[in-house]
């Protein structure tokens, strides 16, 4: 079979994404789209674009509904409420989003007053997603951040009061940061009982002021032990590791990201964002212009769009693994079939070479990755690279 000629049977569930592009201060280890805010954010121009951007791609998920929106930035907690709400309502007239639509909006504790929070809540937002990094000020300083230990106490707090859900994001493995240091960080963490913390190992991306100027971090071994005694403290606090940074009470794992994990379909709209879409006979990802002026000016003229491609028959199978072997659960193998087109034999090499080293374990429905495979997970997903 040729490129273009798969068989989807169904198409996946879909979600929204909404990237806000602006920050009050760009991280020095953050490789995102986002830019520092210089004089008046243009608010409205910008919801503008993004109105349509998204009715150039309506014709492209039409009927389709959503099943989620995550507006991510950025900063997105910088636009204020009305400009939420005038957001949020231009996308329902315009989408069909289902009675239960999970909408988070991601939040810096630097970037809020008191019942902000409470206003995004009444813009129609019903999860918030908090960029508290760590709790201890030497590491915030390190890591660039805007806030400080009180402030993102406080917002966590706020976000407690006006939100039956929301994420802590964390970091670890930071510049200076011992094993102690971070035990004190996720006690912080977990005593403001958050349903649901994302957990990251800071890495040094390329075009960022850490790649120019890298900072001393902790050793590899003590990254590792980092990340096992997060993994025994949230335990204990009853969040059960789901995926490979996500850690979740039950009832509160995050659909947005499990939808990308899945190999579920989503439409970006704002600057940089990126998209991948199922087609009857194809799958195809886009990238929206990354620059924001250049983003709404195009926008603006219905052409935000700066690359499309075909994702190819050799490719599919990667990029489903790619996605599946983060989920503590894996993946059904029947789901493989239904989301990439593709027969089970795309995929009967790896999968025989993943059991004989251990990193998966499968029987007739479901495969998953080991404790190994979860370790190894690199290992693993390499084994699904095309030739």
């Amino acid at each position: 079979m040729r490129d273009g000629t798969l068989q989807l049977a169904a198409l996946p569930p879909l979600s929204l994404y909404v990237h806000l592009p602006w920050c009050l201060k760009k991280c020095p280890y953050c490789d995102f789209n986002s830019h520092e805010v210089s004089g008046e954010m243009p608010e409205q121009r910008y919801i503008d674009a993004l109105v349509a951007d998204l009715e150039a791609s309506l014709p492209l998920v039409w009927g389709r509904p959503v099943h989620s929106i995550f507006i991510g930035g950025g900063t997105p907690s910088l636009f204020s409420p009305q400009a939420i709400d005038r957001l949020l309502s231009d996308i329902r007239a315009r989408l069909r989003l289902e009675a239960d639509c999970e909408i988070t909006l991601e939040a810096n504790p630097g970037t809020f007053e008191k019942d902000r929070f409470k206003a995004f809540r009444s813009a129609g937002v019903n999860r918030l997603s908090i960029g508290v990094q760590s709790f201890d000020d030497r590491h915030l300083k390190a890591l660039g951040r805007v806030h400080d230990r009180a402030q993102a106490i406080a917002a966590v707090e706020e976000a407690a009061g006006a939100f039956d859900t929301f994420n802590l994001d964390i970091m670890y493995a930071l510049p200076g940061q011992t094993l102690e240091n971070q035990a004190q960080d996720m006690r912080q963490a977990l005593a403001l009982q958050p349903p649901h913390i994302s957990i990251y190992h800071l890495t040094i991306e390329p075009n960022t002021y850490f790649a120019k100027f890298p900072p001393v971090v902790p050793e590899e071994d003590t990254a590792y032990a980092m990340l096992d005694q997060i993994t025994e403290m949230t335990e204990r606090a009853g969040l059960a590791r789901y995926e490979v940074s996500a850690y979740a009470k039950p009832g509160h794992r995050c659909f947005h990201n499990l939808n990308y994990w899945q190999f579920g379909d989503y439409l970006g709209i704002g600057a940089g964002a990126h998209s991948k879409l199922s087609f009857a006979h194809r799958v195809v990802r886009q990238v929206r212009l990354r620059e924001p002026r250049l983003y709404m000016e195009k926008a603006l003229a219905g052409d935000a769009v700066a690359q499309e491609t075909e994702v190819s028959r050799a490719d599919l199978p990667f990029e489903f693994m790619l996605n599946a072997f983060r989920l503590r659960e894996g993946f059904k193998l029947q789901d493989f079939a239904d989301k990439t087109g593709l027969p089970l034999t795309a995929i009967a090499q790896g999968l025989q070479e993943a059991e004989r080293k251990g990193l998966i374990a499968r029987d007739l429905v479901q495969i998953k990755p080991t404790e190994r495979g979860f370790d190894f997970l690199n290992d693993l997903q390499s084994l699904f690279l095309p030739d």
